[in-house]
């Protein structure tokens, strides 16, 4: 849900403040409330932090991975050429490790000029569903984010989009069929697992 009155610049939204705990994407310029979560949506994004964080942690920790990295844009093909006002906020973000150091002081926020992170992840909620399908995954290709996961529990569904040639390939996994990541293969698991959140 857009709340913004007014269209806001890419630098007033890093330092926008409206004296709640709600924390806000923004999507052509307007302030979209992120909403809580309900009780899978969470366990799904610990089992994934968790998950990731096991294996990353035998890579020689060259990589973190994080939730609520934002990710700066382009909204399109809605946002004229030129108009960079869009931040998304993944649930799990996988990035460089000097990467996140470099935000140690600053919003932490990939920006244009940084290289895009190499792993996002979104899980689906009853609200955000066609944004996760459509908006983000036309909006993470542009940005040429190699790999977007959309954990969708609501379809009992894991789908793996991976860059080539620009766009996005779709491989949808379900039930036991185990998880294939072209950029992390060293992760083993199955699409039920993590629609269970492990458990």
């Amino acid at each position: 849900m857009a709340i913004s009155p007014q269209k806001l610049t890419f630098e007033e939204y890093l330092v926008y403040e409206d004296g709640s705990d709600i924390r806000y994407e923004l999507a052509d310029g307007e302030l979209v409330a992120i909403s809580i979560g309900t009780g899978i949506h969470v366990a799904i994004v610990c089992f994934l932090l968790n998950c990731f964080d096991s294996v990353l942690s035998g890579l020689l920790e060259t990589h973190k991975v994080m939730a609520w990295i934002g990710v700066r844009c382009q909204s399109l093909p809605r946002e004229p050429p030129g108009r960079l006002n869009t931040c998304r906020i993944p649930d799990v973000t996988i990035l460089p490790l000097d990467q996140l150091k470099a935000m140690w002081d600053r919003a932490a926020v990939i920006g244009f000029d940084e290289a895009p992170p190499p792993l996002v992840i979104e899980v689906v909620g009853s609200s955000t569903k066609t944004v996760d399908y459509r908006d983000k995954r036309a909006e993470y290709s542009a940005r040429e984010i190699p790999e977007y996961w959309i954990v969708d529990p609501l379809s009992e569904l894991v789908t793996i989009c991976l860059l080539e040639d620009g766009l996005y390939t779709l491989y949808e996994f379900r039930g036991d069929e185990t998880l294939r990541s072209p950029l992390f293969p060293s992760i083993n698991m199955t699409a039920a697992q993590v629609l269970a959140a492990g458990l």
